[in-house]
């Protein structure tokens, strides 16, 4: 009988082809997003991560409430302490990230990475052991060992074309020769996308107790909680800050799981948002394919009622028209696969190389398929179980009547207007959110840098090795490959920095204030930029007052300082600036900085609205030069990536064991600063597309089919008089009040969810009044050209004619 079922319903959706494909291309859009997004939330949020009871695995990190510090990083004798005194945790390793690592092997150019410092513990602890060689032992990890290194698999196979023999080859490191003793396994880049790996004990001279800049996992032992491990390391965090009060007064310890690392709370709300607009996209189609199915059950209502008079049950009509829709919605499915993979491809073409973690990773996997067919099935059942019901109950004998056609028509036409009215409530909530994500990216592109980033290119320069280990030889190097670069034809300016705006870099912290004692822990914060003499030219912001740093100062390290207009406020708002002294209350400098001139604010960070501009000071770059040095390059006229390859040449002629990397243009990198708002902001305004042609679908079947089961009261009407304007006004405002019924529902929904967005909108409310009417007047003109077609073959019913079909 199921079987029957099956080929009746196949024979009656194949005469019905127009009604097929509208509501199989309406569930296969509704699907097709449900799956993108499923599988993105699969690869973020469900799918295990990729080490061994990872349940057991904890991120302990260091507190200082006092200070309004709940989570920071830990310093090495701190993690050496943790580690040699816990008596809960069964291991426990420490790293650093974002470390510029330097290949130079005389294969090829030299070449920088993106590395990770690493304790010996710390690939044993994840349970990932290279895949080739050995991994990192303790000998490897103390003071005076030989320098070894860990190649990723992409390392390995990209520069060494996968030769097993590069293990136990010297290759060079920043300079310095380090044996190659192991390959990790493809697609391992821990942290995020780190493709080199070197022991940390080879670095901890650059360290004090007071530099917080490790990461710290563990692992738990057995039967331990991570209440119980968090107790133990306060206890160890008390004792440091008895012993070393300067240092560790008012530290403490606080701990995440592992989940709670990889999964922060703001990616997480982010994930579920895009789950929940695109499951209000699929309740739009369904509830678009049920009004269909109750236009064509009324159709169908005389056949359904002689089936009845033949002997077939309440039931077996139920399932005859719900077998019906079960199969538009399995007949959907293989559609709505084929686009959530162009979706998924768009996304991955959507996203910058390397600015998702490596562990992160989606595709149309078996947990997909699996879901795409369980709400395939759903869906068939969600919005064939109505329909099927409402054709079940009706009343035989009026049903065999003949002009009986609108007997049930009353219940039938109340449940088609409230799916209409859902469909726009929806909608509304959908178009909405892409409304506050749009305005936020093109606020993001509006907004006022303080400078012109046209002009401008940008790259960094990394020095390795031991011949720039001295402050002053890194400074004599930099400024060679700046007078190399000015020397340029087409180039007016340039400067070096340990910054580059839009892009990273950078130091700082709290300040001391001459003449103002505050309570330690409590001095105001900035950023320290170490920068050559032609910043303030390069950038293009004006100096307000005071003067530039001269080229006598850079050459003679003077603890000089331009400062922003920002500073220049909160450290000293009733007083003139100029030549009073601040300086740095935790670094390895004591020097005080003596304030010369004060320069417009300009923003080294799309940073949120309420305050985009950080108070920073600009001291001389050969005060504090690091190996990894941005170069920012103003040109006089045409596109700034034109002068990339002569850049290139000279710094290599300066020295040729330089990498360079990270080359673009400093549009490119304010563009890339707010991919995240550009992203959502697309995907949000494809959702709210959809949703606005499946609700315009909606409000045009209804009205039509409206229209087709009221000729005889409109021929009534035109007969008795009415004028065409009449009947144009009855149709239109019938689909006007349906769209007004949904818009006030959907007002009141969309109150309810933008809060969870929040956190992603750039100088746009959540309740913002203009995204909210300008959707709620473009939804009112939408249901008024839905509603215009339907009217229009209202207005041309000839009374004579419809009368006599009657």
């Amino acid at each position: 009988m199921f079987l029957q079922d099956i080929k009746y319903a196949f024979r009656g959706l194949i005469k019905s082809p127009g009604f097929t494909v509208i509501a199989v291309v309406c569930l296969a859009l509704g699907i097709g997003v449900n799956t993108t997004i499923f599988s993105t939330v699969d690869g973020v949020m469900l799918k295990p991560y990729p080490y061994p009871e990872a349940d057991r695995i904890v991120i302990p990190h260091s507190t200082n409430h006092k200070a309004g510090i709940t989570r920071a990083g830990v310093s090495y004798e701190d993690y050496e302490d943790w580690r040699d005194h816990n008596r809960t945790l069964s291991s426990i390793a420490a790293f650093q990230a974002q470390r510029s690592l330097t290949i130079a092997d005389g294969r090829s150019d030299p070449e920088r990475y993106s590395g990770a410092l690493v304790s010996w513990t710390l690939f044993g602890l994840l349970g990932t052991p290279p895949a080739l060689g050995r991994d990192f032992g303790p000998q490897d990890d103390r003071p005076g060992a030989e320098p070894v290194v860990i190649l990723s698999d992409e390392v390995w196979r990209r520069r060494y074309d996968a030769d097993r023999d590069v293990v136990g080859r010297a290759i060079s490191i920043n300079g310095r020769p380090h044996t190659v003793i192991g390959v990790m396994p493809p697609r391992f880049l821990f942290p995020e996308n780190q493709r080199l790996w070197v022991p940390i004990s080879g670095y901890i001279h650059e360290w004090s107790r007071r530099d917080r800049s490790l990461q710290v996992f563990a692992r738990l032992g057995p039967s331990v909680r991570a209440e119980q491990a968090v107790a133990d390391l306060q206890q160890i965090a008390a004792q440091l800050a008895a012993t070393y009060p300067e240092q560790n007064e008012n530290w403490g310890v606080g701990m995440r799981v592992l989940r709670q690392w990889m999964l922060p709370e703001q990616v997480k709300t982010m994930m579920l948002a895009m789950m929940g607009a695109v499951t209000l996209v699929l309740l739009i189609a369904c509830s678009n394919v049920a009004n269909l199915l109750l236009a064509r059950a009324s159709v169908r209502h005389r056949e359904i009622s002689i089936r009845a008079a033949l002997g077939a049950g309440r039931l077996r009509i139920v399932r005859q028209l719900l077998t019906e829709a079960i199969m538009i919605g399995l007949i959907a499915a293989p559609l709505g696969i084929a686009i959530a993979w162009g979706g998924l491809r768009l996304l991955d073409a959507a996203i910058p190389p390397d600015m998702i973690p490596y562990f992160i990773h989606w595709s149309l996997n078996g947990r997909s398929l699996a879901y795409t067919m369980g709400i395939s099935l759903l869906t068939g059942v969600v919005f064939g179980l109505a329909p099927a019901l409402q054709a079940a109950k009706s009343n035989l004998q009026d049903s065999l009547k003949e002009g009986s056609r609108g007997a049930t028509g009353g219940r039938r036409a109340r449940l088609r207007n409230a799916l209409v009215v859902a469909e726009v409530a929806m909608s509304l909530v959908l178009l909405v959110g892409a409304s506050l994500f749009v305005r936020s990216f093109l606020n993001l592109q509006l907004a006022h840098t303080g400078f012109d980033t046209s002009p401008l290119m940008t790259l960094r320069f990394y020095l390795p090795g031991t011949a720039y280990e001295s402050p002053e030889a890194k400074a004599r190097r930099v400024e060679d490959i700046l007078r190399r670069v000015e020397s340029l034809p087409g180039v007016e300016s340039a400067f070096a920095s340990n910054f580059i705006p839009f892009g990273s870099g950078g130091s700082g912290g709290d300040v001391i204030v001459e003449g103002k004692p505050v309570e330690r822990g409590r001095e105001p914060s900035i950023t320290l930029i170490a920068a050559s003499p032609h910043l303030r030219k390069t950038i293009g912001v004006s100096l307000t007052r005071g003067r530039d740093i001269t080229e006598s100062e850079e050459a003679t390290r003077t603890p000089v300082a331009l400062i922003n207009q920002t500073m220049a406020t909160q450290l000293w708002p009733d007083q003139d600036p100029i030549n009073r002294r601040f300086r740095l209350a935790d670094s390895r400098t004591k020097d005080w900085f003596t304030v010369i001139g004060i320069i417009a604010d300009f923003r080294h960070f799309q940073g949120d609205s309420e305050r985009p501009v950080f108070p920073s000071a600009y001291v001389p770059y050969s005060i504090d030069p690091t190996l990894n040095t941005g170069l920012t390059i103003r040109v006089t006229a045409g596109a700034p990536a034109l002068i990339t390859s002569a850049v290139r040449q000279e710094i290599r002629s300066s020295d040729a064991t330089l990498p360079v990397f990270s080359v673009r243009t400093m549009e490119d990198l304010r563009q890339l600063s707010f991919w995240q708002q550009e992203l959502f902001g697309w995907m949000f305004s494809i959702f709210g597309v959809v949703a606005l042609l499946l609700a315009s679908i909606g409000v045009y079947g209804v009205l039509s089919y409206s229209v087709s089961q009221r000729v005889q009261e409109i021929g009534v009407r035109v007969a008795l008089g009415a004028e065409r304007r009449d009947v144009l006004r009855l149709v239109v405002g019938q689909g006007v009040r349906l769209a007004l019924v949904g818009i006030a529902l959907g007002i009141i929904g969309a109150f309810g969810v933008t809060w969870t967005i929040q956190s992603e909108l750039y100088n746009v409310k959540p309740y913002d009044p203009l995204s909210f009417a300008g959707v709620s007047i473009f939804l009112s003109l939408t249901a008024l050209i839905a509603s215009y077609v339907p009217a229009r073959r209202a207005m041309a019913v000839d009374p004579i004619i419809a009368l006599r079909n009657e």
